[in-house]
């Protein structure tokens, strides 16, 4: 056996062991411990570099660090956070030094209490609103550096220094193993989609579902809706895609989720169901709601297409969304629900379509730049 042989079950390993941490899929489903390891790993890289070279007051480069990247798990949301907070550093840290050198020609305590008093306050005013972040961090750096206006000049510099060090260590550790807003918006999507089209073919076939199970499913969806809505602007800011598509992918997502729910509310007791009845075919809807999980999942945005791309898939669509109109009294409710549900998928359909380019990471990376 030769001397190399014993290293290639090592490498295979290794092989196999960076596929996997390079999935995004699996960061997704792993992002709260990815994250905590990258935290504790910038944390210590943190302590490391201003204790190394014996940086004064370095413990502000460690709470800087944990204010930019520790309740942000996406590498879109660092990269704002962390632009927002060198704006406000840069702000509060001249701030800080005027205040400094105020006191020192002035010798006034009172002027620069009122001073700090003024700038807390404008910082509050603008706090509650769009720039809210930066004008918070703008007070808090101010105050870090000039303390009450008692520090010296140099004390100042070196705090300014260690925050800066802190965004700057952020977003580097931001590139480790990054979990994008866009994998984990497309994977809830693709989650809602799925659950949606076993609830929907449950309905239509008169399939029960006990209502602790509907209910919890429904909570479960209407969970990912919520937080797929918090991602949208770090998505937006990823894949450089228009804000207002990404707003009504998501509206026509509520859309779809609340027709399910309305029409299992209205479906009676022991009804044969619409498909059961043999005015339906199901099917198509539930096609296409399994081929938009599948494309969002994978990036097959091909999917997408041949959910209705063919002459004979869109009269199947037609004919599932246009339930005939001799249903009994008590199924009309739940047919007019089901085609404009049926309307509603195609729309996301289209939506989806409409920006593959920019959400098919598959196929493109755009987050070279």
């Amino acid at each position: 056996m030769s001397a190399t042989e014993p290293s290639k079950p090592l490498r295979s390993h290794t092989r196999r062991t960076l596929h996997v941490l390079g999935s995004p899929y699996f960061r997704y489903r792993h992002a709260k411990y990815l994250h905590a390891a990258r935290v504790a790993l910038a944390l210590l890289a943190s302590i490391a570099l201003t204790s190394g070279i014996d940086i004064p007051h370095g413990e502000w480069s460690t709470v800087t660090l944990l204010v930019v990247i520790g309740g942000l798990q996406h590498h879109g949301n660092i990269r704002k956070k962390a632009a927002e907070r060198a704006v406000g550093t840069l702000l509060g840290a001249s701030l800080g030094l005027g205040l400094i050198l105020l006191q020192s020609v002035t010798h006034s305590t009172m002027i620069t209490f009122v001073l700090l008093a003024v700038i807390a306050g404008v910082c509050a005013y603008h706090a509650i609103g769009k720039p809210g972040y930066i004008a918070l961090l703008t007070g808090i750096t101010t105050v870090i550096v000039a303390g009450h206006g008692n520090l010296s000049i140099d004390v100042g510099l070196w705090r300014t220094l260690t925050v800066l060090i802190g965004i700057v260590i952020a977003l580097a550790f931001s590139f480790v193993l990054p979990q994008y807003a866009t994998y984990s918006w497309r994977y809830r999507l693709a989650d809602n989609m799925r659950d949606s089209a076993r609830i929907y073919s449950a309905i239509v076939e008169g399939r029960r579902i006990s209502v602790e199970a509907l209910t919890k499913q429904f909570a479960t969806m209407n969970s990912r809706l919520v937080s797929s809505r918090s991602l949208l602007a770090s998505v937006a800011k990823e894949i450089d895609a228009p804000l207002a598509v990404l707003e009504d992918i998501q509206r026509q997502h509520r859309s779809i989720i609340t027709a399910l729910e309305m029409m299992a509310s209205a479906m009676p007791d022991n009804a044969p169901g619409l498909a059961a009845s043999g005015h339906a075919e199901e099917r198509a809807v539930r096609h296409t709601l399994l081929l938009m999980a599948r494309a969002l999942r994978f990036g097959r945005v091909g999917l997408l297409h041949a959910a209705t791309g063919s002459p004979a898939a869109a009269a199947r669509l037609e004919r599932t969304a246009g339930i005939a109109a001799d249903l009994a009294p008590e199924l009309q409710g739940p047919y007019w629900l089901a085609k404009r549900l049926a309307e509603q998928v195609d729309r996301l359909r289209l939506r989806l379509i409409e920006i593959e380019r920019q959400w098919n990471l598959e196929g493109a990376q755009p987050f070279h730049r």
